[in-house]
């Protein structure tokens, strides 16, 4: 089963640019979805993982200060040694969520020796995780076809 790791912050005011209307920094947003998709990715492998690649991230919408910010990881591709994995990022106001930000990175599970090392193979269980699956593959062709993926 493919579960969902979620992390939850409040924005506070190091965590956002100088403007006279505090907006939250979109290096320290990154810095958070790397973290809990390395989570997600540790999760499911049993192993310590490294980035290899975020191949897509996305701004939709600022988060402003005091905002609650939840962020959810899910696996959504394997290869061998690596997993694909999809970060929603949202905040949060009575209960009610509006997506800032959605993100696909792509982690290397590791072995004791810090080298690549195989990870279960994910296998879809509904049709969204379908979807994603499929998605993940187009995208791990266009990254093969740029060179910033190995064969």
């Amino acid at each position: 089963m493919n579960e969902i790791t979620t992390g939850v912050q409040i924005i506070l005011a190091q965590h956002c640019n100088g403007n006279e209307k505090p907006r939250l920094f979109g290096g320290q947003l990154m810095a958070w979805i790397d973290v809990i998709g390395a989570v997600a990715a540790r999760r499911y492998c049993g192993k310590p993982v490294t980035t290899a690649c975020i191949d897509n991230l996305s701004f939709l919408r600022p988060a402003w200060l005091n905002e609650i910010l939840v962020q959810e990881a899910r696996i959504t591709w394997t290869g061998r040694t690596s997993m694909e994995v999809r970060v929603d990022s949202y905040v949060e106001e009575n209960g009610k969520r509006e997506l800032v930000n959605r993100a696909y990175l792509v982690y290397v599970a590791l072995d004791e020796n810090e080298k690549p090392s195989p990870v279960p193979e994910f296998f879809p269980q509904n049709e969204e995780e379908e979807t994603e699956y499929a998605a993940a593959v187009e995208r791990k062709i266009m990254r093969m076809q740029e060179g910033s993926e190995k064969k």
